[in-house]
């Protein structure tokens, strides 16, 4: 069963709770396997290969809504918290349910620190965009750090 991107939703810990990152319009998670290649004089013209360092990364982009000020929605995190998180240079534990609809459903948890975060402020009826990148610090695991 093919699970609709909408239910994938990107999380980050507020030392109580997991708040959704919001309005995403999208994010990713991406991550690499750097492989080491090594040939011997034993067995000359092979080419042997070991796994080398795990990286990951997330991206994810969206609509600014106001999450810190007063009459704020302090139930979710936007620009403005990541940008208070990033300055403070903050490693922040995040959460990525795969589908939100399903209390079974992967749930991917990690650390990160926000690398990139950029604002769009457009012109006349254009909506506030936000984009940013969480670079991983140790592994992705599927058990919550936080229970």
């Amino acid at each position: 069963m093919s699970i609709k991107g909408e239910k994938g939703i990107l999380y980050i810990w507020d030392t109580a709770a997991y708040k959704p990152i919001a309005c995403l319009t999208s994010n990713s998670l991406n991550s690499t396997l750097s492989v080491i290649e090594s040939t011997t004089k034993c067995f000359p013209g092979v080419v042997k290969k070991t796994p080398g360092q795990f990286n990951y990364s997330i991206d994810a982009e969206g609509e600014y809504i106001d999450t810190t000020t007063v009459g704020g929605d302090d139930a979710k995190a936007s620009h403005d918290a990541l940008f208070l998180l990033q300055q403070n240079k903050t490693l922040v534990t995040w959460k990525l349910d795969t589908n939100v609809d399903d209390a079974t459903s992967v749930k991917y948890y990690g650390d990160a620190y926000i690398t990139d975060l950029s604002a769009d402020f457009g012109s006349g009826d254009e909506v506030t965009t936000f984009s940013a990148t969480l670079d991983g610090d140790g592994a992705i695991v599927l058990t919550d750090p936080n229970d």
